[in-house]
């Protein structure tokens, strides 16, 4: 449980400073305009974050093959709260790779709305664990 309040904190605190952030111009100017070399590295970094993120996603949603009843709701919450990341991971990268704020921001978002919304279905999940042979 102290995970899912870790969580939800996070994300609390991620649309939080995105949303404050949002006003803040002169210092998401400077954040999404580093120089040349760093920003270049930043885009690498955050893609480089989204593509591992997407192939955990896939590995968590695809299940495992030959199962039908591999349906862990769980595993597969978590797979989408992962291709979400890679979403927010994928709109920083091009924030930065074209130097505007306004990505910086979404992606903030993005990653603060989506911890709140899977860490709530987790909690869901839990409390209402449905077994294999009622499928």
């Amino acid at each position: 449980m102290r995970t899912y309040l870790v969580a939800l904190v996070l994300g609390i605190a991620a649309v939080v400073v995105g949303t404050a952030l949002g006003g803040a111009g002169q210092f998401l100017d400077a954040v999404a305009s580093p120089p040349v070399i760093v920003r270049a590295a930043l885009v690498g970094a955050s893609s480089v974050v989204a593509l591992a993120l997407l192939g955990r996603a896939l590995a968590a949603l695809g299940g495992t093959p030959g199962h039908r009843l591999d349906r862990d709701m769980a595993r597969m919450i978590r797979g989408v709260r992962l291709a979400f990341l890679a979403v927010a991971a994928l709109a920083a990268a091009a924030g930065w790779f074209i130097g505007h704020p306004l990505l910086l921001v979404v992606a903030l978002v993005i990653a603060g709305v989506d911890l709140v919304e899977t860490t709530f279905l987790l909690i869901v999940a839990r409390s209402h664990h449905i077994d294999d042979s009622e499928v």
